[in-house]
């Protein structure tokens, strides 16, 4: 479904990613891991017409987006959850799902979104600055697929959580992959990403260095970990 072929991007006259290259299925959940700092986050924004200082190809269904503004790509169906979550603080957890256009007729409806996360039914009327950091992020997932996403971006979704949380988000991953939905998740807690995903692919000084099944990394869990300093 979405294909990112040897890109490279720049800040300036500083090159950050020097050659990612990584592959997503339809219905897939597949991660981008590496510490800090190795190009996670830019080469999302690059996926999602944000950044546009970069070279390569980025292909969704076989058509090249690289070129394309962000609301643009928005409409074809990718949905980025960036990691501060974005959620509108004084607005109420209603306000929030409803502000965002629908951009493709891939949308959820409110009673899917409230079928598939509950406590958000449950606080519609709070304000977003009353939620967990789970319930945040939940929220945040939620409104890109009220948009209409049928691939999600996932930013650090864990970043910050204390471990009951991050056991919460991983359920949450699941639950939307169990409807069908692609995932590209970005993340450099490489134990959280084994619960949930199928495909991983590391990155090191903005390039991809290897990519392993979910298997070869859980055999492997101990060499990456040092490898990758996380």
């Amino acid at each position: 479904m979405l294909v990112v072929d040897g890109l490279q991007a720049w800040y300036g006259e500083s090159q950050v990613l020097h050659g990612v290259t990584l592959e997503v299925g339809d219905g897939r959940v597949v991660t981008l891991v590496g510490r800090n700092g190795m190009g996670k986050t830019t080469a999302l924004r690059c996926i999602m017409g944000i950044h546009r200082q970069k070279r390569g190809r980025i292909l969704l269904d076989g058509r090249e987006i690289g070129h394309l503004p962000p609301q643009q790509i928005a409409r074809m169906g990718i949905g980025w959850v960036q990691d501060d979550r974005g959620i509108y603080g004084t607005l109420s957890v209603l306000e929030n799902l409803l502000l965002p256009p629908v951009v493709s007729d891939e949308s959820w409806s409110l009673d899917k979104v409230y079928s598939v996360f509950p406590p958000l039914k449950d606080r519609a009327s709070q304000s977003g600055s009353k939620l967990s950091g789970g319930e945040q992020q939940m929220l945040a997932i939620a409104r890109v697929l009220r948009m209409g996403a049928k691939i999600l971006l996932l930013d650090e979704p864990t970043e910050g959580l204390a471990p009951l949380l991050v056991e919460r988000v991983g359920e949450i991953v699941k639950e939307i992959k169990s409807h069908g939905l692609t995932v590209l998740l970005v993340e450099q807690n490489l134990r959280f990403a084994t619960t949930v995903a199928d495909t991983h692919h590391l990155i090191v000084n903005g390039r991809t260095v290897r990519s392993l099944s979910n298997q070869e990394v859980v055999r492997e869990e101990r060499e990456l970990l040092e490898y990758l300093g996380v």
